[in-house]
């Protein structure tokens, strides 16, 4: 029990030790001992609560690092000011708890200040000039990153972003990096395209596009291109052959020169006199000139400093010459430009050209299209037309002459020297131009003035619509009359066709007869089954009023048709003489084997015609006395002896009676046949 009795004794003791500490320490206390605020407050801000028991009070300690920040008011813990990020990141204040005067403990308080993104970054410089020569190298560094990079007082991360403000510029300068505000070349610069701009480099806080409350800072940039020698010289006039206007290509000179006549003067060249230059112009180099090809003879020279090209001696052959001209510059013989130069040989002209006429007449009506002709004052349906004439030449006329207009864009010459109008004129005025007629071979020229009136245009006038004619209207021209000219064809063809339809009928049914075999046809008239005939003269009776031509024939293999079976089986009607008289086949054998085979056609005829040689034919007396004997006359055949224009004309009489006859065809074939 005595132990129980201490050790329970013990306990006790403890326990009002532990309760009399545990009542000193919540006197005083806080609900939040670190707190934390946002930089750029308002005086005021509560920081925390202090719990203060009964009898206690609390104070702050003045002694204390940060204490002019804090107040207490009331139970609550204040900041007296605004704080700053940028100058204190963390406040310490110390709270003192009394009890009766007595200091029983004391309350730590640490403030934490946060950071707010009130501040924007900053350059070195916002406004500064860079001269960047014309030849520097592509990627090389144009501004340093120490004099671009932007300064935030946040301590935030900048991002950079480089515009231009000047058109056809972009993408010649860049950054190196949304980071790294290094400037350099991306693209070879050409003084000729622009010579500067002016970027905008921006600093934000925050990345491009961000939803968060972004601080910017901005630097302008003025780039001056200095030009710098790059181009080699270049021989005027010459002609750009890019959009960029950095290459320049020169025509060749050409120039005359009389055959054994030695010029004192410079040499006229065309199209201008030899003059290069140095396309750099700031810094315009000297150029030289010098024949580098061409004269083996040396016959020219050129001045080195003017480029006119000189003789030294004539020439004596009408071979021309092709100089090779060099312009270089001076300060660096790799800078050269080659042109070349063609002189021709000629005759000399004794006598320039000239016009006979000091003033032309004009008249032209207003509103007319371009390329409309100007007409003779006096002769409103003649084009006005300008002529030189040159006493060099047979009939003073010269070849070589072209036309131009030298004072006025109005109006245009021809070659041949027809005037017209090069504008749409709109008013009516009098236009007083010049017009020269240049030899393209000795290049002499004449002048003369040609006075144009323009009036206002009548229902009348003659325009050079009703004079001159495009492409196009030619073809619809030819087409017309492609279409007339078959037009023409086809009624020629009807007309032929009227006119002889009747003997190409037969000659195709003919064909067709032969063609087909059997056909229905007399078979008497066809050629193929006509042999040669040998033929005998008889004496004629003394009346010679009745007779009878007995056509010698071979019998053909197979009856003639008829279109009337009893007339082919009746006997031959007695008042129609068709007896026809074959030879025997012996005999017609012995012709066919001397004499050349040649095609006959029979006709049935009732009248003799003997004008024609070799005609041939079987006629029949009209009437026929019963009484009186036949009397067969048969004419002798010449058709052997005939030669080829004859039988021709024979053949071509047959045909025709033959058509005649063919309508007759069903009376033919009633005849009868004897075999002699």
């Amino acid at each position: 029990m005595a132990v129980s009795y201490g050790l329970l004794t013990s306990v006790l003791f403890l326990l009002l030790f532990i309760t009399d500490i545990s009542a000193q320490q919540q006197g005083c206390s806080v609900s939040d001992s670190e707190p934390s605020v946002y930089e750029n407050n308002s005086p005021g801000y509560v920081l925390t609560t202090i719990h203060v028991d009964s009898g206690f009070t609390v104070t702050i300690d003045p002694t204390s690092q940060d204490a002019k920040f804090f107040t207490i008011q009331g139970s609550e813990l204040q900041l007296t000011e605004s704080v700053d990020y940028e100058e204190n990141t963390v406040l310490i204040v110390t709270l003192i708890c009394w009890h009766s005067d007595v200091q029983s403990n004391s309350l730590d308080i640490l403030v934490t200040i946060l950071n707010e993104n009130d501040n924007s970054p900053v350059f070195k410089q916002t406004n500064l000039t860079q001269v960047v020569p014309e030849d520097t190298k592509v990627n090389a560094t144009i501004i340093a990153r120490e004099e671009l990079t932007a300064s935030d007082a946040d301590l935030d991360t900048i991002f950079y972003e480089l515009t231009t403000t000047v058109q056809d510029t972009e993408g010649y300068f860049a950054i190196k990096g949304i980071n790294n505000p290094e400037i350099y070349l991306r693209r070879a610069l050409d003084y000729d395209k622009f010579k500067l701009t002016t970027l905008m480099l921006y600093a934000r806080d925050r990345p491009v596009g961000s939803s968060d409350t972004t601080n910017t800072a901005t630097a302008t940039i003025n780039i001056l291109i200095e030009q710098s020698d790059t181009k080699p010289p270049w021989f005027l006039p010459c002609t750009f052959i890019n959009t960029d206007n950095n290459i320049c290509i020169s025509s060749p000179y050409t120039g005359r020169v009389n055959i054994s006549e030695v010029s004192k003067e410079p040499l006229i060249l065309e199209p201008g006199p030899i003059y290069a230059i140095d396309p750099d112009y700031t810094i315009n180099e000297r150029i030289v000139y010098s024949i580098v090809g061409g004269d083996t003879d040396k016959v020219f020279s050129v001045d080195a400093d003017t480029g006119n090209l000189t003789m030294n001696k004539a020439v004596t052959s009408p071979d021309g010459f092709l100089l090779q001209v060099m312009a270089t510059q001076v300060n660096n013989i790799q800078k050269y430009s080659v042109a070349s130069v063609e002189i021709k040989v000629v005759n000399k002209s004794e006598h320039p050209p000239y016009f006979e006429n000091k003033i032309y007449s004009g008249r032209v009506s207003v509103g007319l299209a371009p390329r409309s002709f100007v007409f003779q004052a006096g002769d409103p349906s003649s084009p006005l037309m300008i002529t030189a004439v040159d006493d060099d030449f047979p009939g003073k006329v010269n070849p070589n002459i072209e036309y131009y207009i030298k004072n006025s864009t109005d109006f245009i010459a021809t070659k041949d020297g027809f005037i017209l109008t090069n504008v749409v004129l709109q008013s009516p005025e009098t236009i007083t131009v010049e017009a020269v007629g240049k030899d393209t071979v000795s290049l002499q020229e004449a002048s003369t003035v040609i006075v144009v009136e323009v009036t206002h245009a009548t229902a009348g006038a003659v325009t050079s619509s009703d004079k001159a004619y495009t492409a196009q209207d030619m073809a619809i021209l030819g087409g017309i009359l492609a279409a007339l000219l078959l037009l023409a064809l086809v009624f020629l063809g009807v007309m032929i066709y009227k006119q002889y339809r009747k003997p190409v009928k037969y000659l195709i049914r003919k064909k067709f007869s032969k063609e087909i075999p059997g056909g229905f046809q007399n078979q008497s008239y066809k050629r193929d089954s006509l042999p040669d005939v040998s033929t005998k003269e008889h004496e004629t009776p003394e009346n010679g009023s009745v007779g009878s031509v007995t056509h010698v024939l071979k019998q053909p293999a197979f009856p003639l048709p008829s279109s009337n079976a009893e007339e082919m089986n009746s006997p031959p009607k007695p008042s129609v003489a068709s007896t026809i008289t074959f030879d025997q086949e012996e005999k017609e054998e012995e012709v066919e084997e001397t004499e050349p085979k040649k095609e006959v056609k029979s006709i049935l005829k009732t009248d003799r015609n003997m004008a024609d040689d070799g005609y041939k034919a079987v006629w029949f007396k009209t009437s026929v006395d019963p009484e009186a004997r036949e009397t067969v006359e048969v004419i002798e055949d010449n058709a052997v002896d005939s030669d080829d224009e004859s039988d021709q004309d024979m053949q071509e009489k047959e045909e025709e009676e033959e058509e005649e006859d063919y309508d007759k065809n069903d009376d033919h074939r009633g005849l009868g046949v004897s075999s002699a």
